[in-house]
């Protein structure tokens, strides 16, 4: 599924709207070049789930844990622990009571959970963000049908 070109409130509005979908135990994978918007979609994602804390970029941190009023978000950056997610226990992550985005999920090949929701970023100007969602197990086909 492609969306129109957003704006970052529009970007934000979509992210909230998909949030209040997910529950316990949703990994998405964000795809998209710097600056594509993963981190403004992450703030959208907690905006649905509650979470009041200022949501940052975890490029240097790898993760981040944020208690929403609903559930937890675990927003995470693989992009520099190279082919070993075991390093930082991704694995209890995608165990875990929350729901979890991984920024830069295509690096981990054969890593990736089973079933997951796609996300890529595509800049089509300076200010507006294409989105693809795809995907990848029947829960989330059906939450793309909703």
């Amino acid at each position: 599924m492609k969306t129109e070109p957003l704006a970052e409130n529009e970007l934000l509005q979509f992210a909230e709207k998909l949030g209040r979908k997910l529950t316990s135990g949703d990994v998405l994978l964000l795809t998209g070049d710097l600056g594509a918007g993963k981190t403004t979609f992450a703030k959208g994602i907690g905006r649905a789930l509650g979470v009041t804390q200022l949501i940052k970029s975890p490029t240097f941190t790898i993760v981040r844990e944020y208690q929403g009023t609903t559930l937890k978000l675990f927003h995470m950056d693989v992009y520099r622990i190279g082919d070993d997610p075991d390093s930082f226990g991704m694995e209890d992550y995608l165990e875990a009571d929350g729901v979890t985005l991984i920024e830069w999920g295509e690096l981990l090949d054969a890593d990736k959970p089973a079933d997951y929701l796609s996300v890529k970023f595509d800049k089509v100007s300076d200010n507006r963000r294409q989105l693809t969602l795809e995907a990848h197990g029947h829960r989330y086909e059906e939450l793309l049908t909703e």
